[in-house]
């Protein structure tokens, strides 16, 4: 099997490490997590413990399935117990933000942005960055939860009418409303199709 046609084995999800106000937004990250377990993908995270970030883990060892949870030494026992993370399959503990997302994407075959504040934001819009740049082609999924991407996807929209994003057709994330969809549609749509090409080069100079 050739490096550009393997398939999608892992998903790094980006979220928030709170819960936010709308329950619908924890709910979906054990969804999501539930239905990567159940199609054997593993989880790759920020190993937070809490908020959506413990929900989405949570779903995922809950029916069985594994999870890498990545985060750096300071934020330990901010967003995350020493407890719960003992119960994650695998972790890493890094020095600091940069080291984590480099692991984060040398580690995932796809990325989905669940709701969050500006860490989720800065993450999902990094792997964006790349991704117009060339430098990756794993797919790229906006969870949109009750609407929440709306503003993001709008302000995208103008960004690309107004001639900033030059290579748009390189930055086409999927915009998933039923975060029950997500997996189906990755595997369905992506599976044969995951173009590595650029990713040896962009972990080198990350």
């Amino acid at each position: 099997m050739s490096e550009h046609s393997m398939p999608i084995r892992s998903v790094c999800v980006y979220c928030g490490s709170q819960p936010g106000r709308d329950a619908a937004y924890v709910n979906a990250g054990r969804s999501l997590g539930k239905a990567m377990a159940e199609n054997h993908l593993r989880l790759v995270y920020g190993g937070g413990t809490k908020g959506m970030m413990g929900a989405v883990a949570s779903g995922v060892l809950a029916h069985g399935g594994r999870v890498t949870g990545i985060i750096p030494q300071f934020l330990i026992d901010m967003e995350a117990t020493r407890h719960s993370l003992g119960q994650l399959s695998e972790l890493i503990v890094t020095p600091d933000m940069h080291e984590r997302k480099h692991k984060m994407f040398e580690r995932s075959d796809a990325f989905v942005a669940l709701p969050g504040g500006i860490g989720t934001l800065e993450e999902i819009v990094e792997i964006m960055t790349w991704g117009q740049l060339g430098r990756h082609r794993k797919p790229m999924v906006f969870a949109n939860i009750g609407g929440f991407w709306d503003p993001m996807l709008k302000l995208i929209r103008h960004m690309a009418d107004e001639g900033f994003i030059h290579t748009a057709h390189l930055v086409q994330p999927l915009v998933i409303d039923d975060p029950e969809e997500i997996v189906s549609t990755l595997l369905d749509h992506w599976a044969s199709q995951v173009d590595r090409e650029g990713e040896a080069e962009i972990i080198a100079r990350l």
